[in-house]
């Protein structure tokens, strides 16, 4: 945020005046009806998708999407149908989540201690009279379409023209300095190398990212042009093509992954700017969703893999884990792409710094998760960089060490459109008479690093999804302070911040995901737990490793992202434990539905949690533990 703390306060409270007077009148937002009254949207899943299909036509529901990904369908049953469904050991009902944006509530409730109280009250008011519901009436933006133009001829940089152009303007990202985009200066791409390799032609040609997202709206200056190879709007059950994004989160990722932006010293704004892009839109225009939206887009990604020769998805979205990641039927898909060999790239989340945060689908153990840091608007000062206090932390509920790594994440400027309803939410990070707009969140970094995947698949396409992830995490910098030690847990930095050049020249292999198979545990044979436990004291380490390093957590003040930090602890903790035995949580919860072709694991070793999980198949109107899940929380700029 660029305003003073008192006027933005002063606005805070105003919009929240503005946002309660109107929620007394407001009515709720539309519900999707099923074809039958009092039918509800669930997903069924068996063993294949034909029997799937057959499950649901038997008890007399109604079939709505097929999701062979994940061998399911959604469809539409009433509650006797579904308990139906629910008594067979050979079918898995899920009531489908809905995805509702938190932005605007995340937003207030974390700027300062006095917006918080107004924020407090307002949370006490949400249960009757739900604001984010009259926020999603107020307005939905209409994005016109915009004229593609051709990608621009590559033209090399040399190094002194950059550090010229760098250092003696303050048109910088974050400032919101009036400028065009010809002399608009981002930094991410300097911070993680990426603008060395593209002045060696290392720009993520050929390369395609899925944006599994709200769509996007193609600025002329991002040069997209026939980069976009193809778009499927699949919200609510369609099947179009994408026609804008009149909530900004998907143009913006797009644009910090794989816009073609230049400034006038040549210098690309994005991290592949040469990229193919194919975008799926799953999210609507206030960044609210569906579980089967969702995997409907991750199976249209898969099923078009080689089609569009995607190699790379970016999820920058993410939700509360209600059971364990193999159970999650949005995991299972995720699982499913990685298998087909296409590289996950999935936010940590916004919910730090607390242990245990890390969202769906970053949890699953075979991603790429990204944390976030800041270079506190000192790019040029890495002893000023930190990680961002909304950074999720690990480690997951099953014992994976997460995020894998961190990427810059903080104020990150890129494209959207000035009518878009983040824009529009909050002006003040709109820069004013350009298209770019001032955003923080682990969907930034993530997207960061999704570009460096695209530029390491370009330099090397034959690559596997594991070797990617051992290369990015042997070549990545963990936080040191001036005495050596880790500034932050493997928790919270997991290998440390990514670094392009040293991943296309990186020559490891064989150092991510061992021990585990994720076509057994997608088949149900095997699931596994990671290294990490809990002591008595309720302090998260790794287990098999020697000495305290991991679990020394410094002050972030003063830290070095290091180079020279030797990341052989002689334990390689992507290892994996296989779940053999029976284990008891500290809070137990009866699971309710089990599947024929399955059986129970459970931890092979001690976890001793001090939290567990809920389970979620409860249908619709039951007690639940259920919470919203969406695009990412909005946080304030670091």
């Amino acid at each position: 945020m660029r305003s003073t703390q008192t006027v933005f306060e002063l606005r805070v409270a105003s919009l929240l005046s503005a946002l309660l007077a109107a929620s007394a009148t407001a009515a709720p937002p539309p519900q999707s009806a099923g074809p039958a009254s009092g039918a509800s949207r669930y997903l069924v899943q068996a063993a294949t998708l034909t029997l799937a299909q057959r499950d649901v036509q038997q008890v007399g529901g109604t079939v709505e999407r097929n999701l062979d990904v994940i061998h399911a369908v959604s469809a539409y049953l009433d509650a006797s149908q579904a308990a139906h469904l629910r008594a067979r050991s050979d079918v898995r009902v899920f009531a489908d989540r809905s995805m509702h944006t938190d932005s605007l509530s995340s937003l207030l409730g974390a700027v300062t201690s006095s917006v918080q109280t107004v924020t407090n009250s307002v949370n006490s008011t949400v249960a009757t009279n739900p604001v984010v519901t009259t926020v999603t009436q107020v307005t939905t933006p209409v994005t016109a379409a915009v004229t593609q133009v051709a990608s621009p001829v590559v033209s090399p940089l040399t190094a002194p023209v950059v550090a010229a152009v760098s250092s003696n303007t303050a048109l910088t990202d974050g400032t919101g300095v009036a400028a065009s985009t010809l002399v608009y200066q981002t930094n991410y791409p300097m911070l993680v190398g990426a603008n060395t390799l593209q002045q060696q032609g290392i720009t993520g040609k050929g390369v395609t990212i899925a944006m599994l997202d709200s769509g996007l709206w193609e600025d002329v200056t991002q040069n997209y042009g026939s980069r976009v190879l193809a778009s499927i709007d699949v919200t609510n059950g369609g099947s179009g093509p994408v026609t804008g994004d009149p909530y900004g989160h998907g143009t913006h990722i797009t644009s910090t992954a794989a816009g073609g932006a230049e400034n006038l010293a040549l210098q690309y704004l994005s991290i592949a700017p040469q990229a193919n892009v194919v975008i799926v839109r799953a999210f609507d225009g206030q960044g609210g969703g569906r579980y089967v939206d969702v995997i409907a887009g991750l199976n249209w990604i898969i099923a078009n893999q080689k089609k569009y020769n995607i190699r790379v998805v970016n999820l920058s979205f993410g939700s509360t884990p209600e059971s364990y990641y193999w159970d999650d039927p949005l995991d299972q898909a995720v699982m499913a792409a990685w298998q087909a060999g296409i590289v996950v790239v999935a936010a940590a989340g916004n919910s730090g710094p607390g242990p245990m945060t890390i969202g769906v689908p970053g949890n699953v153990p075979y991603v790429i998760t990204v944390g976030a840091l800041t270079d506190n608007y000192t790019p040029y000062n890495p002893a000023n960089f930190s990680l961002a206090s909304f950074s999720s932390t690990g480690p997951t509920y099953e014992g994976f060490v997460k995020p894998e790594v961190v990427a810059p994440g903080g104020h990150i400027a890129a494209s959207m459109s000035s009518s878009s309803y983040l824009a529009n939410i909050d002006p003040n990070s709109m820069s004013v008479g350009e298209q770019m707009f001032t955003m923080s969140g682990t969907s930034m970094s993530t997207a960061v690093t999704s570009g460096v995947v695209a530029l390491m698949l370009q330099a090397n396409p034959a690559l596997t999804p594991d070797t990617v992830k051992c290369r990015l995490l042997s070549s990545a910098a963990p936080a040191v302070t001036s005495s050596g030690a880790l500034a932050y847990t493997v928790f919270q930095q997991g290998a440390g911040f990514i670094n392009a050049v040293r991943a296309v020249n990186s020559t490891a292999t064989g150092c991510a995901n061992q021990g585990l198979n994720v076509a057994a545990d997608l088949a149900g044979s095997e699931h596994f737990g990671g290294p990490a436990n809990e002591n008595a004291d309720g302090d998260y380490y790794v287990m098999n490793m020697a000495g305290s390093t991991w679990g020394t957590s410094q002050s972030g003040d003063g830290l070095t992202w290091s180079t020279g930090y030797a990341w052989d602890q002689g334990y390689d903790w992507s290892s994996a434990y296989v779940w053999t035995q029976s284990y008891a949580w500290s809070k137990g919860y009866a699971w309710s539905n089990s599947y024929a072709w399955s059986k129970s694991y459970a931890w092979s070793k001690g976890y001793a949690w001090s939290k567990s999980v809920p389970w979620w198949l409860n249908p619709p109107g039951s007690a639940t533990t259920s919470s919203s899940s969406s695009i990412l929380p909005w946080v304030p700029n670091q």
